[in-house]
């Protein structure tokens, strides 16, 4: 830095400093956090207790013993729900950018009517499923 003006350094961030001294703190930061997470796991790994038993060996199912057949039959209508969900999760998305345009000078009746059209369709399918019974529990 000898015989640079104090003006140029000031100006050109890269002069004097080096490329990549920015960088420095982003690469010492995941270092950090990769050794720290390779610690933590030899420890656990070091000072766990390691006393086998044939209850320890056994498939855990939430507390209850594994009896019977592995296969289990899962009801449809829990895929319906989680599916009428996503439905109405991306229109609650679409709602509110919708809000904001609408709320701009120009969009007014053409942003209206796309979007009781787009609503029309949700209800239509809505209906549809109401109909056919899918959304009765029982």
């Amino acid at each position: 830095m000898k015989g640079q003006p104090v003006a140029a350094v000031a100006a050109d961030p890269a002069v004097g400093s080096g490329y990549f001294d920015a960088y420095a703190a982003v690469g010492l930061l995941a270092v950090v956090g990769v050794l720290f997470v390779a610690v933590a796991f030899s420890a656990n790994r070091l000072l766990r207790p390691v006393v086998y038993s044939p209850e320890k060996l056994l498939a855990y199912e939430c507390g209850v013993d594994p009896v019977g057949e592995d296969w289990a039959h899962t009801q449809i209508r829990y895929y319906v729900y989680a599916f009428l969900y996503v439905i109405f999760a991306v229109d609650a998305i679409y709602l509110f950018p919708w809000a904001t345009v609408f709320s701009a000078a120009g969009y007014g009746a053409g942003t209206l009517v796309e979007m009781f059209v787009f609503i029309g369709f949700l209800a239509v399918g809505l209906l549809y499923a109401w109909k056919k019974g899918v959304l009765e529990w029982t």
